[in-house]
């Protein structure tokens, strides 16, 4: 297991920009009450993506993936180095959106790929390790290669933006003149597809290649651990994962194409969703821990908006669907569920298992023994964690009204909840680390104090 700083710096870097990412759309809520094929919009979406899901997830995965798959990281140096790529990259990405400075996109984006590329070696390195494979390593495999593929996609469509005049000046044998080339080259390849479609596409692989493929992999490692319960079905995990690649692949095609097959690989794609819902299920109802703790419930919550995603999906894949204000509102509404609804909200509820065992390890494991400890339940405030739930929910409720009915002002209303509820997260998160810094350690009851303690 890496040192507790490195997946740590990763969360509050990610939580920073879900809070500037939340603070935008209250005082710009026209980014979710228009259609989305603007500056403003990509660059809060790719500050939500790059900037809060990515950073927690990479964080989050060089601490579990070595402990769920009883492993060892192949190398924490590498993780600190793609830290830094990761900062300056996505930083200058949002920027340079912001600015709709496309060249200057590819620029930091090349600088984010380096980082990727770093975090995909050091875990497929750390993989090969592995000494019993199972249905979340395949998964957690098959995600990393499809962010491979996210981000090299990625860099193809902000060069597909790009002009390249003086790529046919410059020498060929230079290193300068050899990169205009070949720029300009994938700019060709890439002005044979719509540019919306290709945007789509992009999307596509990121949420669901990546961070569905997470979800779906890690939980069925984690809910059974949590709730102290078992896979029930080996074989309906397995489908889930094989179900959810196929139907990216498919559509990813289609979608770039603009296929009429792309309405098949959607329901590919419920299957799988369908599938791994009725896994969940069963785990749950053989669980032994009968109550379930809030941050698990926020993860489940998470999973259940997978049913009103799904429908939408088929809506929005249908053949012959024509873009107007309405549909163009539910394509919004689809890309405001999938990344606020279904992954930013299981990813709060695992930071309440997260966090906390990060923050105990670091100050509390070497006590034990020597004196009593807090548990991990210990170092936040459940009724905090309550109402940032409740106001969460409410936040996607209000805020899914406003998008659909195009008002900027409901929009604003739904993300002061959301406000509320991440200032309960900020607060409990600022608890948590109080006991890195003052751990609350209590002697040892009924132990005489110069009887030395028992390692």
């Amino acid at each position: 297991m890496p040192s507790t700083g490195l997946p740590l710096t990763f969360i509050l870097a990610g939580l920073v920009s879900l809070f500037a990412g939340i603070g935008w759309v209250l005082v710009r809520p026209a980014i979710l009450s228009t259609y989305h094929y603007n500056q403003f919009v990509i660059a809060a979406t790719h500050l939500f993506v790059l900037g809060w899901v990515c950073s927690v997830v990479m964080g989050a995965m060089y601490q579990l993936v070595p402990v769920a798959l009883e492993t060892k990281l192949y190398s924490e140096r590498l993780a600190k180095i793609h830290l830094l790529f990761h900062l300056v990259g996505f930083a200058g990405m949002v920027w340079m959106f912001n600015v709709w400075n496309i060249k200057q996109v590819g620029h930091f984006g090349s600088v984010l790929v380096v980082g990727v590329g770093l975090f995909v070696y050091n875990l497929v390195r750390t993989l090969l390790r592995v000494p019993k494979w199972s249905v979340t390593a395949t998964a957690v495999t098959a995600a990393l290669g499809w962010l491979a593929l996210t981000v090299t996609v990625g860099l193809c469509v902000a060069a597909g933006k790009c002009t390249y005049e003086t790529a046919d000046a410059l020498p060929a044998s230079s290193p300068v003149g050899a990169l205009e080339r070949g720029l300009s080259a994938v700019a060709g390849f890439m002005a044979r597809f719509d540019a919306l479609s290709a945007m789509h596409a992009h999307a596509h692989l990121g949420g669901i290649g990546f961070f569905t493929m997470l979800i779906v992999g890690v939980s069925y490692k984690l809910i059974p651990m949590f709730t102290l319960s078992e896979l029930q079905s080996k074989l309906r995990a397995g489908l889930s994962i094989v179900l959810l690649n196929i139907g990216l692949v498919g559509s990813f095609v289609t979608i770039l194409l603009r296929s009429p097959w792309k309405l098949a690989f959607a329901l590919v794609l419920v299957a799988a969703l369908m599938v791994y819902g009725i896994e969940m299920f069963a785990i749950l109802r053989a669980r032994k821990r009968r109550a379930i703790e809030w941050g698990i419930k926020s993860f489940l919550t998470a999973i259940f908006l997978f049913a009103p995603l799904s429908v939408l999906a088929v809506i929005l894949s249908w053949p012959g669907l024509t873009l107007n204000a309405f549909t163009g509102q539910l394509e919004n509404l689809y890309g405001f569920l999938g990344i606020i609804g279904v992954i930013s909200f299981a990813i709060i509820g695992m930071l309440y298992k997260i966090i906390p065992f990060l923050i105990w390890f670091k100050s509390y494991s070497k006590q034990i023994g020597r004196a009593q400890v807090p548990s991990l339940a210990d170092l936040y405030s459940e009724k905090l964690q309550i109402v940032g739930y409740i106001g969460f929910v409410a936040g996607l409720g209000v805020t899914s009204f406003g998008i659909i009915s195009a008002n900027a002002i409901v929009v604003r209303i739904g993300c002061s909840f959301f406000a509320v509820s991440l200032g309960t997260l900020a607060v409990n998160v600022a608890i948590m680390f109080s006991h890195s810094a003052n751990p609350r350690l209590k002697p040892l009851a009924n132990r005489n104090p110069a009887t030395p303690a028992r390692l």
